[in-house]
């Protein structure tokens, strides 16, 4: 029997199973997806090729990619933006990580030291600035926001993202010749301005020092290696390992798994399991296992950020491709956030096509005007504090046939309320008003159909999870994804504060069902860019 089995290796999971092992807990960590053995030679920047979502790399799927992608119910317009495999969705995601507004936490004040360890963990810095960035926040203080200098948001005011990618060094974001991006002589950002493609630069560096801090370089290894520290014990990973159902019948916990390559049905036990699928697939896995839902709430409230975007045509240089995707921001407590969002040409026109209302979809000759040249373009992403309705929600689906995990997610997004629509109005208001005092040329609101990078709140504490993250109904169930928050944090990115949650988590399962001494572990952090935690390759049961 194992001590605690991880269901998830993408942004939360992975940070409960380094957490544990660190304190020398027997962890087995599973993943749906794939673990990639060599990102330089799997991985491209091609677009396509990495986030298609019926045959990309990125996709939502198995790691086979002649066979179909896992699917969803989605009655509504919309576009689920998730990956499967070792590192999940930070694979793609920005790196940004701001800390939550502080009156969005009732406990915000607890959660500090844990950001803090996450924080020094990954690490998370100050981006590097370019061009993009440069015109975004000078902008912004013509228009009238001061500068924030605390990574506590305490008021309207602008910034450089606390992004978790390492600062470049030697020749990186220096040059653009293949060539000489090459470690040693290249280290972090090389600003190649493929983040949603996935980071495998520099070329010939580490696994655990890639640019990008993606948890497949740095919560997993440091996972993997825990033996390496005092009191550590090597967690296991095992890939392509699709959860089916959780057992909790009498004082043992178990995990009914599927090889998604030989279709082959293992069951592990444990003390404690640990819930991270993300916010649609662990409430599934919930239901699909039939465990207690006594209020009703398992899957309900889901929030999503109620995404929308806006872009300017420039006259003069951007470098709306160059350096990291998203290195620049805006927080207006009570509304949202707004960030400048660089991106390569595919992923620009699809910002510029993604419309609820084919009016606004800029399209023939205005869209080649646009993109005629990417880097006189400018993009401000809007980020929503919506708000938690319950009939917003993940169900099992009643419409479509099963797939060979059971009965597949069913997400439905019925309505928003008043003050969320307000609120997404009143920040696109400012995002066209800081790109005017940038200088642009022509402005467009996109009106976005829901895009969802952001899910959150499906197995919110207070209604599903207690504020250390485990199950109100089930003992030694916790959740640490997304799906765990109480809400939508006031706006910002997500991940940063699912990953300091999952720490707080883990420090409460050693304490709590282990006899654990809650200052063991407490001491100084490792970071992941340690010398002792590089990984070269992943395996099944490693």
């Amino acid at each position: 029997m194992r001590d605690v089995i991880v269901v998830g290796a993408g942004g939360g999971g992975p940070v409960v199973a380094k957490e544990l092992a660190a304190r020398g807990l027997d962890v087995l960590l599973l993943e749906a997806g794939p673990a990639w053995t060599d990102p330089e030679r799997e991985w491209s920047h091609d677009e396509n090729t990495a986030n298609n979502p019926a045959t990309g790399i990125f996709r939502f799927g198995p790691g086979d990619r002649t066979q179909a992608p896992w699917a969803r119910d989605l009655p509504q317009n919309c576009f689920v933006w998730q990956t499967a495999g070792v590192g999940g969705s930070t694979l793609h995601y920005f790196a940004n990580s701001p800390r939550a507004m502080p009156e969005a936490l009732p406990d915000y004040a607890d959660l500090i030291p844990y950001y803090e360890w996450v924080e020094h963990t990954l690490p998370v810095q100050t981006a590097a600035m370019g061009t993009k960035e440069e015109l975004f926040l000078r902008a912004a203080t013509k228009a009238g926001l001061p500068t924030q200098t605390s990574k506590d948001i305490s008021r309207a005011a602008c910034r450089p993202q606390q992004n978790a990618i390492l600062q470049p060094q030697g020749t990186a974001g220096k040059t653009s010749k293949a060539k000489q991006l090459v470690y040693p002589r290249a280290k972090g950002c090389t600003f190649c301005g493929h983040c949603p493609q996935g980071c495998f630069l520099p070329l010939k560096a580490p696994l655990n020092l890639k640019a990008k801090r993606s948890t497949h370089v740095s919560y997993v290894p440091m996972a993997l290696t825990a033996d390496r520290w005092a009191r550590g014990r090597a967690a296991t990973l095992v890939p392509d390992a699709f959860a089916v159902k959780v057992n909790a019948e009498g004082q043992t916990r178990s995990v009914t798994w599927r090889n998604t390559r030989t279709g082959a049905m293992s069951t592990d036990e444990a003390k404690v399991v640990v819930l991270s699928a993300g916010a649609l697939e662990t409430p599934r896995l919930w239901l699909n296992s039939g465990l207690p839902n006594p209020n009703d709430q398992v899957g309900r409230g889901l929030t999503d950020h109620y995404l929308d975007f806006v872009v300017a045509r420039f006259s003069h240089y951007t470098g709306s491709t160059k350096g990291a995707t998203s290195a620049a921001r805006a927080e207006f407590p009570g509304y949202g956030c707004i960030e400048q969002a660089g991106a390569v040409p595919g992923l620009q026109a699809q910002g510029l096509t993604d419309s609820n209302e084919p009016g606004r979809r800029v399209l023939g000759a205005r869209l080649r005007r646009f993109l005629g040249d990417v880097d006189k373009l400018m993009a401000i992403a809007v980020i929503t504090d919506d708000d938690v309705l319950p009939q917003n929600r993940v169900t099992l689906s009643d419409v479509m046939t099963p797939d060979a995990h059971g009965p597949i997610a069913r997400m439905e997004i019925r309505g928003r309320t008043q003050r969320t629509l307000a609120n997404r109005d009143f920040l696109v208001a400012r995002a066209a008003e800081i790109l005017r005092a940038a200088g642009a040329r022509e402005i467009v609101r996109m009106n976005w159909a829901s895009v969802l990078l952001h899910i959150h709140t499906t197995m919110r504490m207070g209604a599903v999870v207690s504020a250390d993250c485990e199950s109100l109904a089930v003992e030694r169930i916790f959740v640490a994804d997304n799906s765990s928050l109480p809400n939508a944090l006031g706006g910002p990115n997500p991940t940063l504060t699912t990953q300091a949650l999952a720490t707080r988590t883990a420090e409460r399962i050693f304490v709590r069902y282990f006899g654990g001494d809650p200052w063991v572990g407490r001491e100084s952090p490792v970071s992941s860019i340690d010398d002792t935690v590089t990984v070269a390759v992943f395996a099944a049961g490693l």
